[in-house]
């Protein structure tokens, strides 16, 4: 693993460790004493207790020596993990942490599992989540699942995959709402359009008084928009997007003026009202009312442009040597957006591709890491 890696995954779980400080914090604590003025140890868990591994392994965890901190919960756990210890829960995510901080946080996933599967009452269960949602960010950010020791398979399905467990194990909550926009963000970076724009609208049912309302209403009317591509294609998507903007337009009116969200974005991409205009410029022409029909010509281009009919607009001003206007600006991430669709990163899972929570060999442990991180389905 490269050292760039290898601090920012350190740095991750150290942060993650921070993050359980409170939890079990009777293990050491400190008292101030008036007439020294010194804070002194007033509790501190007896060596080779259940706490004292804990903590032990916390502070390996703040020393970033995952290693040492993995060994020690391993060999806790192969001791305990079938019993009714009620630092199991803290256990498990404390080795994930440090699977995490060693470059391994796909093997991390199996106990982060464990705990939101089988501990949902425990005082960690929605900071593992926390944790979850982390690699699940990681690996839609580009960061690949490790395959004989190499980094090359793509992750995005488990990622996906863990965004929308969070959904489900924690509805409500803020890791929630930051699971759902994440995964709809995620879509709309890809051009997978469709599935943005479900996962927007489930989005705005869900938290209606969400900050991000907004962001997700204009991602989905753009994403409505740019589905469409052309008169000789499905217009559903275009139907959508026209309550869409009207429901924009209605709760931020500045916004929606400044951004160009209007009707008038849809009409420019409806090839009916384009293809009326253009046939009466045509009347005009065969009419030999030239001042009419460029007045039509130069409506046409500039009101639908995008379309056929605008196209052939533009032809006819050309040829006649008449001024075509510049059309309205369109929205700059709308524009990017309908350009040519860049390939989406891979998506689909192989078969038998193991998902969180399948049982997975460990370095030293019956499979070298070489030998990837698991391939049974939980």
């Amino acid at each position: 693993m490269s050292q760039r890696l290898r601090g920012r995954n350190l740095g991750f779980a150290a942060g993650l460790w921070a993050l359980a400080g409170a939890a079990h914090a009777q293990q050491t604590t400190y008292e101030l004493d008036p007439g020294a003025g010194v804070w002194v140890e007033t509790e501190s868990p007896e060596p080779g207790t259940d706490a004292w591994i804990i903590g032990e392994s916390r502070r390996a965890l703040a020393a970033d020596s995952p290693a040492e901190a993995d060994k020690l919960l391993s060999d806790w756990l192969g001791v305990h993990e079938r019993t009714d210890n009620p630092w199991l829960a803290e256990a498990y995510m404390l080795r994930g942490d440090a699977r995490v901080a060693r470059g391994r946080e796909y093997t991390a996933l199996y106990d982060y599992e464990t705990v939101a599967k089988d501990f949902a009452e425990s005082e960690v269960f929605m900071a593992t989540l926390e944790r979850e949602l982390r690699v699940g960010r990681m690996y839609l950010n580009g960061l690949k699942r490790k395959f004989l020791g190499i980094r090359f398979e793509d992750a995005s399905p488990i990622g996906i995959e863990l965004l929308m467990r969070i959904q489900e194990r924690a509805p409500g909550s803020q890791l929630a709402e930051t699971a759902a926009i994440d995964l709809a963000d995620y879509f709309y970076r890809v051009r997978d359009l469709d599935l943005a724009a479900e996962m927007y609208s489930i989005f705005i049912v869900n938290y209606p008084r969400s900050e991000l309302r907004r962001h997700a209403m204009l991602r989905q009317i753009y994403a409505n928009v740019a589905q469409f591509k052309g008169p000789r294609y499905d217009a559903s998507s275009l139907v959508e997007a026209r309550a869409l903007i009207r429901q924009f337009a209605g709760e931020y009116p500045e916004q929606a003026e400044q951004l160009g969200i209007t009707d008038a974005l849809i009409a420019r991409l409806d090839e009916s009202g384009a293809t009326q205009m253009l046939s009466t410029a045509e009347w005009y022409l065969r009419r030999e009312d030239p001042v009419s029909a460029r007045f039509t010509l130069r409506r046409l281009v500039v009101k639908y442009d995008g379309t056929v009919a605008a196209a052939r607009g533009r032809e006819i001003l050309a040829e006649r040597g008449w001024e075509a206007p510049e059309p309205a600006p369109m929205p700059a991430e709308l524009r990017g957006l309908m350009a040519e669709p860049v390939p989406a990163e891979p998506g689909a899972a192989e078969p038998g591709a193991p998902e969180p929570g399948a049982p997975e060999p460990e370095a030293g442990e019956g499979a070298g890491e070489g030998a990837g991180e698991g391939s049974v389905s939980p």
